[in-house]
């Protein structure tokens, strides 16, 4: 710690015990807070609004409004629906302290001696949590406006207040989380402005007043500004700058806005990378994020607070880091899950990520973002009102591009094929600051297709818990790369921090006319007795088949394991493919038989919402072998059934450092070999002085030939390309009666050298 951090948290620890103190002689930390003063503010919508919403809300979403009433009749039973847990009966009255699904209690004690994350004695505390962010209140407030029943109004004001008499200020581990209690006030925020003006419902602004004092007074004096300051902070700074803007008749009303707003700003510079991804490494976090900085863009609009160039920017730039991960019709999730949302927390699914490119399609006049975000979402309807979706129905759909693409100071890699198959790759650094909710997945890779996860990330089920899944989910072995001895890239500190943060690089990324070639290694095996470095390949001719291939060097002998983790629908038929039936997708892994490696299908845990489980198959490949060794695969994704023949590795010449893949199938065939760059090597046909050199050749006659770092390749009897000096790439594609050439340096490319040869050798890829 530096002077001003541990000047902060000694503040804040004197700050919590003299509230204790306090509160023991019946303080009322929400006592003359209001003073006089104009109330005159703008929430999302107005009063006499809601009813004109909830009408487009049937008319856009007409299956929304009847889940919402089923919702609010759950809620008027107690038992509620919590991050992917259902149907917790939380009793009457209801227990504000309980764990429901581990039966444990949190202690009513000031909140700063609980022990949240210490399981014995809170059980989940992201439970209990979930529970007293009071989203429900807006459900049933909703429900209310929807069927005029007062029986959902007295629920929402009965619970209110119980939760109040039940949460004295600072007893009870509600108390704990500043980003808790931000979340609350949010939601009281939402509840106060769906039942104000409504028939039936008293006057109580008064007492929602001094309930958000309360919270505000508590947020401000323990920010999270060196504890997490991460959403943690962004969520507090949201909440201050609500409170301080729509409660103007709170004697700290302006100043809070005006605070919460510095920290939303600032927190934009400071938590989103130059590409617009978010710093934590996780794509849950990513959206929560933006969902953040978007209500808060909404608010300050309507209220005539000035907003930055800059903060515009930041939020346009990540909805496009959005829409990109998007492009294979799903969003692959990468770190941490956290399992709840600013609004509607049930949409916490993988389908939900892409929630925000509707409002902001809207916001930023973008018809690419409303084709990504494939339909209006509710949340939209009640930020943007009617204007909104006059915008949105007037809002030309534009197609969203379909070419690869980088997120290069986040680390993923986004091998884009024809139509929707998209091959995401993290290469990125593992985390912020601790690595929090970053996972130990290092040049892992998720393939989406159709809208559905042919490869995916499991998820993150839990933060803490009885037994080991939180490090078991957050492990190497859980992501699609490579584990060496069965120990991670990463060891686990605590739930939320890693011993020592895997470093990745990013060797090479070629972006070719028609193919992508991508390089990276990493460091999480140097700690090893013996150090090893995974280096990984990947390959993409972009029509939907992508070579991985994994080299472990080293010294020694290690115990290698690969693991493929497939979408839960995927059911292996006879002939080794994974199929998809309605709708139809495919997906074959063709190993490199041989070499000492095994091939297993099994049964492992998967987590589509946290707190869930479920089986899903994983195919794992696995070796004990000397090092130096290397392992490929090629992906073949298709939407149909398909010959998708085989590939082999072809054996290495003694001392040669050039090693060739042979792919074969009735439709096409083609070779990749990998030698060293700069020096001229000889291969079976090939010859080159390239790092990589792929050949390809259809059955209807065409010849494709690509280098990456080199300056010729030449194949016997065959087609050769040729440079006047090492290029980064070059390619050229010859068809019956046409051919064509392209280069990252054209003008290198000997053009009169380049092209096919008499073919009169026996060269079998291209007989």
């Amino acid at each position: 710690m530096d002077r001003a951090e541990l000047a902060d948290r000694l503040r804040q620890e004197a700050a919590s015990r003299q509230d204790a103190l306090w509160s023991r002689f019946g303080q009322d930390f929400g006592r003359n807070a209001i003073r006089h003063a104009d109330a005159s503010a703008n929430f999302f919508f107005a009063p006499d609004s809601v009813d004109f919403i909830l009408a487009l809300l049937r008319q856009h979403l007409p299956g929304q409004a009847e889940s919402i009433v089923q919702q609010a009749e759950q809620i008027c039973r107690h038992r509620f629906d919590l991050l992917g847990y259902t149907g917790l009966d939380y009793g009457s009255p209801i227990d504000w302290h309980l764990d429901a699904v581990h039966q444990k209690r949190a202690p009513r004690k000031p909140f700063y001696k609980i022990r949240y994350l210490d399981y014995a004695e809170v059980g989940d505390s992201k439970i209990i949590w979930e529970l007293n962010r009071h989203q429900h209140l807006v459900t049933l407030a909703k429900a209310y406006r929807l069927t005029g029943e007062g029986r959902y109004a007295d629920e929402t004001l009965r619970q209110w207040r119980h939760w109040q008499a039940d949460n004295p200020y600072p007893i009870g581990i509600n108390w704990s989380s500043s980003l808790e209690v931000a979340f609350r006030s949010l939601s009281w925020i939402w509840t106060y402005h769906l039942l104000q003006g409504a028939p039936g419902i008293p006057n109580f602004r008064n007492e929602w007043l001094c309930g958000l004092a309360v919270h505000g007074r508590h947020i401000e004096r323990h920010l999270s500004t060196y504890f997490s300051p991460n959403t943690h902070l962004l969520g507090e700074g949201v909440a201050l700058f609500f409170i301080g803007v729509l409660c103007p008749e709170l004697k700290a009303g302006a100043r809070w806005k005006s605070l919460g707003w510095k920290i939303v700003l600032q927190e934009a510079e400071r938590q989103v990378r130059p590409d617009g991804f978010h710093f934590e490494q996780s794509t849950y976090y990513h959206v929560y994020a933006l969902d953040f900085f978007l209500h808060s863009a909404v608010l300050a609009s309507a209220n005539g607070v000035a907003m930055t160039k800059s903060f515009e920017d930041t939020i346009e730039k990540m909805l496009d880091a959005l829409s990109l991960l998007a492009r294979g019709g799903a969003v692959p999730r990468f770190g941490d899950d956290d399992g709840g949302r600013l609004f509607d927390p049930r949409r916490n699914r993988q389908e939900h990520l892409l929630d925000p490119l509707s409002t902001g399609a809207i916001l930023f006049h973008r018809g690419d973002f409303k084709t990504a975000a494939g339909g209006l979402r509710e949340e939209t309807l009640w930020l943007l009102g009617a204007e909104g979706v006059r915008q949105w129905d007037g809002l030309k759909e534009i197609a969203v591009p379909r070419e690869s693409g980088a997120l290069a100071d986040a680390g993923f890699y986004l091998l884009q094929s024809d139509g929707d198959v998209q091959l995401v790759v993290d290469a990125g650094p593992l985390g912020a600051q601790a690595g929090g909710h970053g996972h130990a997945d290092a040049l892992s890779v998720c393939l989406q297709s159709g809208g559905r996860s042919l490869l995916l990330d499991p998820g993150t089920y839990e933060y803490v818990g009885p037994g080991p899944e939180r490090n078991l989910f957050r492990g190497t072995g859980m992501h699609n790369t490579l584990r060496v001895d069965k120990v991670d890239q990463a060891q686990p500190a605590t739930p939320f921090s890693w011993r020592r943060l895997t470093k990745t690089r990013v060797e090479q990324w070629i972006q070719g006319k028609s193919f992508d070639f991508l390089v990276a290694s990493h460091d999480g095996f140097w700690d090893l007795p013996s150090p090893v470095t995974h280096r990984r390949f990947f390959f993409s001719l972009r029509n939907g088949m992508y070579l991985i291939r994994d080299v472990v060097e080293g010294h020694g002998t290690h115990k290698l394991d690969l693991a493929w983790h497939l979408g839960p629908d995927l059911q292996r038929s006879d002939n080794g493919i994974f199929r998809i039936m309605d709708p139809p997708q495919q997906l074959a892994i063709l190993s490199s038989q041989g070499y000492g490696w095994k091939e297993e299908v099994r049964q492992e845990p998967w987590s589509p919402a946290y707190g869930q489980k479920a089986p899903a198959p994983v195919l794992s490949h696995s070796a004990e072998v000397a090092l130096p060794t290397e392992f490929a695969v090629l992906l073949v994704a298709s939407k149909e059934a398909q010959d998708v023949g085989s590939l082999v590795r072809l054996p290495d010449y003694a001392g040669a450092e050039v090693h060739e893949y042979r792919y074969s199938a009735k439709a096409a065939e083609g070779s990749f070999v990998f030698g060293k760059s700069g020096e001229p090597w000889r291969k079976d046909f090939f010859s080159s002085d390239a790092e990589f050199v792929c050949l390809r050749k259809t059955s209807g006659g065409e010849v494709h030939l690509m280098l990456c770092g080199g300056s010729y390749v030449e194949v016997d009897g065959g087609a050769q390309l040729r440079c006047l000096r090492p290029v980064q790439w070059a390619e050229i594609i010859v068809k019956p009666g046409e051919r064509s050439v392209f280069s990252s340096d054209l003008a290198a490319v000997d053009e009169q050298s380049s092209g096919m040869q008499p073919t009169n050798a026996a060269s079998p890829i291209l007989e």
